[in-house]
């Protein structure tokens, strides 16, 4: 909180969910005063039609209510701002890119992303990525759709490169407002599932520790059990099958910080399998003989990045209000090792 009573939830360093929220507690003398005029002396570069669209938008709210223009703050009313949040203002170049679309209709789209997809442009990755597919795609049904829609009012959550799953887009401002409150609240329901180290003792449990960038490798996240850094971040799993030297887990996100289930399932010592940021992509349970190794490295090029995907996703419809449901298949790199080592747990099995 700043003197002048603005707090600004700062997600870019902690979250996958692609929105900013501002937060403005008036103070109690504050005179009657129009909210975009307010609006524009708090809100750096912020221009009284952008305002006024973001209220119009129903992304502005007053004490939980959505207002109109003309509405007068008064003292201790509470504001909260509502906003995309574009990673780099980079434009998006529409590509032709080949896309999983799995769901759409006029206020959303879902995409069954591919591992190795980068979700949005930024530094070192202005092509090729999942917005430049959309966005070529989207222009082709509606050429009046520019390159400046798409990342306003488009991301709501993202993915990381490595992982796959279902990602959710919003097409409008409406729906992007709505979805976004939806993430804040935590009331959308994700399931990942995840192939990790070890075997788990428990068959359920849930971790709770804060996730924050690495105090001295900025790129890298981790995990801070007394909250003293970063942002609170709960996982709750279940073990869905063993394979003694690794297990395949079900992970439910209760919060949604980067790298967050990544970063939680290294810190309780069952890295992802071959997460090359987080140790998991050395052999971290097994034996030392040369067969092992070797099954272990041919798993390794079988699914070359984090067995992670993100399998289901559930939320509100910002229109019809009806509660919607999508589910997906594992990617065929995890299905694979996954059978692999219920051969090879098989065959260490029958020789014993």
């Amino acid at each position: 909180m700043t003197g002048d009573g603005q707090q600004k939830d700062d997600q870019q360093d902690g979250s996958d969910e692609l929105y900013e929220r501002l937060v403005i507690k008036i103070d109690k003398g504050q005179e009657p005063l129009r909210i975009d005029k307010f609006l524009m002396r708090r809100i750096e570069k912020g221009t009284r039609n952008k305002i006024q669209q973001a209220i119009n938008a129903g992304m502005v709210t007053v004490n939980k209510n959505t207002v109109k223009q003309n509405y007068k703050v008064k003292g201790l009313d509470e504001i909260i701002v509502y906003s995309d949040m574009s990673p780099e203002d980079t434009e998006v170049l529409p590509e032709k890119l080949d896309l999983d679309i799995f769901y759409e209709d006029d206020d959303v789209m879902i995409i069954n992303k591919a591992a190795g997809m980068v979700v949005h442009p930024g530094s070192g990755n202005y092509t090729g990525t999942l917005l430049n597919g959309v966005a070529w795609y989207l222009q082709q049904k509606d050429p009046l759709i520019t390159e400046e829609t798409l990342p306003r009012f488009g991301l709501v959550h993202r993915i990381d490169k490595n992982t796959s799953g279902l990602l959710l887009m919003a097409k409008n401002s409406k729906a992007m407002t709505h979805l976004a409150k939806q993430f804040y609240d935590h009331s959308v329901k994700r399931k990942y599932i995840a192939l990790v180290w070890g075997d788990l003792k428990n068959d359920t449990g849930t971790i709770v520790a804060h996730v924050g960038r690495n105090l001295r490798f900025r790129k890298l996240f981790e995990a801070y059990p007394e909250g003293d850094h970063g942002k609170e971040a709960i996982t709750h799993y279940k073990v869905l099958e063993r394979f003694n030297y690794v297990t395949l887990v079900e992970c439910v996100l209760e919060t949604g910080r980067t790298h967050q289930i990544r970063v939680h399932m290294k810190y309780i010592g069952h890295p992802l399998f071959n997460d090359d940021t987080y140790g998991g992509d050395k052999i971290v349970k097994g034996t030392v003989f040369a067969k092992y190794r070797q099954f272990v490295d041919n798993c390794f090029s079988i699914c070359p990045r984090q067995a992670l995907h993100a399998k289901t996703l559930g939320f509100i419809h910002p229109s019809t209000r009806q509660e919607m449901f999508f589910d997906t298949e594992l990617p065929n790199d995890m299905k694979e090792v996954i059978e692999k080592w219920r051969g090879y747990i098989s065959s260490v099995g029958s020789r014993q």
